[in-house]
């Protein structure tokens, strides 16, 4: 088959990565090489605004004033957590012999700058500043051709950012809450901080599936290790011949279903990001989750974000198979109500409903694969209609074998998942800051590179 370049086409993916024009700061960015944000990469701790930094001989004293981030300035960091196009569905869907394989495993089709198992993009972000507490909420990608002006990253930023508290989300300043001396420097006036949280049950059900459609005599019988190492539900279809006896996953070992990496990588974006931006910050200990979260052991002292808790009903065997007796120490961080909200009770009546809804989700009448709105983007023309009539969805034994396993974990551990949270905090967030020069002049031969050098220059045109 003769392939024809496409200008369309052309045309569509160079604007897609096309450099970012409307002012010296953002071009720059987008200029800076990759390889030299990889190499250059450093933690610059010191922000403006610093006072003091006691560290005997070396101690420092700035006089130089706070200075939060600029509107704009956020806007790009927003955009880096956000989405960047629509993945492609560049796989296979029948096996050697043409029988039919799962060709259908993404949760959704808009792509961020970083990988998602199955494009769960289970990651959401909040940002803290000196205005206020903010959740990013989810956006679709900007149609292309697009540029990346500092209107439209603006627009895009402010969208997304639903206010939670209109104040700095702030913890005294000691262990157990901040980390050693993270507490001289972290999350201060003029900072602002991304925090991921990971929303682990979309993908956890999703990963059941995908686990539960393999060939023939390969699909594995799940077992709970926090039960003994018992059935998780699933006798019946062992004994169906549906799932393999001889091949066992414990519920410990798929965890999170990779969920928990999104988060790393996309600080490693960040990261990167602030080096070509000329901005300080660096990735370290967050506030410890339980107080970040509210966590009812701990609500008296804090209420954090405020998330939802569920808390499971006592079983004396679950001292043996959690090793505490005590029903708070399990309890399960489910969503912030009207904010995020985990594919599991009280949000669903039963976890059935949680799978049908994901089913729905997934293949309903405006589902990810029915609807054509991203396809469209991607394919070429005449395209989208076969690939919606011929991609494999799961089958129907796989979503009732799932259903029995995700209503076994709720029912015998009291929620769900039980083997990680439903909302899972990494431990970690990032800071950015504008660098206080003088301190790295005064301590380091190269403490920074060009871009900061010339930040107030590029960014404020100072």
């Amino acid at each position: 088959m003769t392939t024809v370049n496409d200008p369309r086409r052309e045309e569509s993916s160079a604007a897609a990565v096309s450099q970012a024009t409307g002012g010296p700061g953002l071009d720059a960015a987008a200029e800076h090489p990759l390889l030299r944000s990889i190499f250059g990469r450093r933690s610059r701790r010191i922000p403006k605004g610093l006072k003091s930094v006691p560290a005997g001989s070396l101690t420092y004293t700035s006089e130089q004033e706070t200075q939060p981030l600029s509107q704009l300035e956020e806007a790009v960091l927003i955009a880096v957590t956000g989405a960047t196009g629509i993945t492609m569905p560049d796989r296979p869907f029948e096996d050697e012999s043409g029988k039919p394989i799962l060709g259908s495993p993404n949760i959704m089709m808009p792509g961020r700058a970083a990988g998602s198992p199955d494009n769960a993009q289970a990651a959401h972000f909040f940002l803290i500043n000196d205005t206020g507490t903010y959740f990013l909420r989810r956006l679709d990608p900007p149609e292309e051709p697009y540029r990346l002006t500092p209107e439209l990253l603006m627009e895009r930023a402010e969208q997304s950012k639903q206010l939670l508290f209109n104040y700095r989300l702030d913890f005294p300043r000691e262990f157990p809450y901040y980390l050693d001396s993270n507490r001289f420097v972290s999350n201060l006036p003029g900072t602002t901080i991304l925090l991921p949280i990971v929303d682990t049950t979309e993908q956890y059900i999703n990963g059941l599936m995908y686990l539960l459609t393999q060939e023939d005599g390969h699909r594995p019988e799940i077992i709970d290790d926090r039960n003994f190492y018992q059935s998780a539900g699933v006798r019946k279809w062992v004994r169906k011949g549906f799932l393999n006896k001889e091949i066992k996953v414990p519920l410990g070992m798929a965890w999170t279903f990779r969920s928990h990496i999104e988060p790393d990588l996309l600080l490693q974006n960040l990261a990167l990001t602030l080096e070509a931006m000329g901005l300080g910050g660096w990735i370290h200990a967050s506030v410890s989750p339980p107080f970040l979260l509210g966590h009812p052991l701990y609500n008296q002292e804090t209420r954090g974000l405020g998330f939802r808790w569920q808390v499971p009903r006592f079983w004396p065997m679950d001292t043996l198979r959690w090793g505490v007796p005590l029903p708070k120490v399990r309890a399960n961080p489910v969503g912030l109500d009207g904010v995020l909200e985990g594919l599991c009770p009280p949000y669903h009546s039963s976890m059935d409903k949680a799978v049908d809804a994901l089913i729905e989700h997934k293949y309903g009448k405006t589902g990810v694969y029915t609807d054509r709105t991203y396809f469209d983007r991607i394919f070429r023309p005449g395209v989208t209609e076969r690939y919606l009539k011929e991609v494999p969805h799961y089958v129907e034994e796989a979503i009732e074998c799932t259903k029995d396993v995700c209503t076994y974990i709720y029912e015998k551990h009291g929620r769900f998942p039980a083997h990680c949270d439903a909302m899972y905090v990494p431990g970690i967030w990032l800071q950015a800051h504008h660098v206080d020069l003088d301190y790295y002049d005064s301590l380091f031969t190269r403490g920074y590179n060009e871009n900061h050098g010339r930040h107030q220059e590029l960014w404020h045109g100072a």
